[in-house]
């Protein structure tokens, strides 16, 4: 019997791609709940959904499209994934980071991470745009638990500088040209898919979170063991439990998204043409 390793299945995956969209492009961006629209920016774009891919599993959850979409965002050719995979939808993490793991076969170089979150800082209101500086993987597990593949990235990750100060500084240059107040967070993620209790968010204003979510943080882990330079852009969708008397739901979650679509597509396409004219990535994972 054969035994295919993760290796193996990420170059299966990646080598489909390639025969649907040619060469694929340096930069990638993962699309979080509601913003699905920032891939309506493409031109001349190619789509694949999830379900063609070999080894991809079919997204669950309302506000993920569930499509791998490559075109040009301005000038600059562009791999997005329109919907993730999440822990709770009972996914091992090592299926939650597949994608990233098709990046790295596929060779890219940069990866914009974006995800929906409730404010835990008090100045956070729901709209704003908040850079990770780093974060709290409080899901009990680390997506690179288990046996390590050379091929895929060093045994021990030194995780200092997970979100790129290259990438941060930016986005926020170009935030303040497009008149977009933007501020740096930490982010908390915790396993879902219920929201937080209050006392779970204090905990967390405790720990030093500013936003929590139920993804980003593995993917994030996975590229950085990849060799991939990283920012992570969190939407605020919504304050977070406790902050207001209103329950929070996820139909709220989605509308916030597609309300700053054009806003977060306005950043992202700005960096990606940063990204694009400065095109030296930060160096690889020791």
């Amino acid at each position: 019997m054969i035994t295919h390793t993760l290796f193996d299945r990420a170059e299966e995956a990646a080598a489909y791609v390639r025969e649907r969209v040619g060469a694929a492009p340096k930069i990638a961006v993962v699309l979080g709940s509601g913003l699905n629209p920032l891939a309506d920016r493409l031109e001349e774009a190619v789509a694949i959904d999830y379900a063609e891919i070999p080894h991809f599993p079919a997204t669950t959850v309302e506000g993920h499209r569930g499509r791998l979409v490559v075109g040009l965002l301005g000038a600059t050719r562009v791999l997005m994934y329109q919907g993730r995979f999440h822990h709770y939808e009972g996914h091992d993490l090592d299926v939650v980071t597949f994608p990233i793991r098709v990046l790295q076969r596929l060779g890219a170089r940069s990866l914009i991470l974006t995800a929906a979150t409730g404010g835990i800082r008090d100045d956070l209101r729901p709209g704003d745009v908040v850079i990770i500086s780093d974060h709290l993987n409080l899901l009990g597990k680390n997506p690179l638990f288990g046996p390590n593949d050379p091929r895929l990235g060093v045994r021990f990750l030194d995780l200092g500088s997970v979100y790129s100060p290259r990438m941060r500084g930016f986005a926020v240059e170009e935030a303040t040209i497009l008149d977009i107040d933007i501020k740096a967070g930490v982010y908390a993620c915790l396993p879902g898919p219920s929201y937080e209790t209050p006392a779970e968010i204090r905990m967390l204003r405790t720990l030093g979170a500013d936003v929590v979510g139920m993804s980003t943080v593995p993917e994030a882990i996975v590229a950085r063991h990849a060799g991939l330079e990283v920012l992570a852009l969190a939407l605020v969708t919504n304050a977070a439990a406790g902050a207001t008397d209103a329950p929070i739901t996820h139909d709220e979650v989605v509308a916030a998204g597609l309300e700053a679509a054009p806003r977060l597509g306005s950043l992202i396409e700005c960096v990606v043409m940063r990204l694009d004219i400065d095109s030296e990535p930060a160096p690889p994972p020791p």
